[in-house]
């Protein structure tokens, strides 16, 4: 259970982040400026996000350090963001589904959030803590 609820919170944090920085991004910043500069700047400050969630969010459930927990929690928190991402996408950005799923191939990968990072984040700084 506290894997779970780490996982839940660490995607929300994470994504709640990115949410808000895309959404500075692409009304405000794209507009005027070149797309891929515009998600360069946005980049550190979603590493930042991932960092300092993966960081407490295992401290507040008061989850056991291992390895095994945190990429757990990692990857849980990465199926949601994934499927978070294509709601948003279809929903409020209106891309259809087969533009969704062509998002995910290794050519097209996402400067914002790579999903690699944040699923290994928690484990990351698990083993560097110690």
């Amino acid at each position: 259970m506290k894997i779970a609820s780490a996982a839940l919170l660490y995607f929300l944090a994470v994504f709640g982040a990115g949410f808000a920085l895309g959404s500075i991004r692409v009304l405000l910043l794209e507009p005027r400026l070149a797309v891929v500069a515009v998600t360069l700047c946005e980049a550190p400050f979603l590493l930042l996000a991932m960092i300092m969630a993966a960081h407490w969010i295992p401290r507040l459930v008061s989850m056991p350090a291992g390895i095994g927990a945190m990429l757990a929690v990692g990857f849980g928190a990465l199926a949601l963001q994934q499927a978070a991402d294509f709601v948003v996408g279809t929903v409020l950005r209106g891309i259809s589904a087969t533009d969704q799923l062509a998002r995910l191939e290794p050519r097209r990968s996402d400067l914002c959030r790579p999903p690699r990072l944040f699923a290994l984040m928690p484990a990351i700084l698990c083993r560097v803590g110690r």
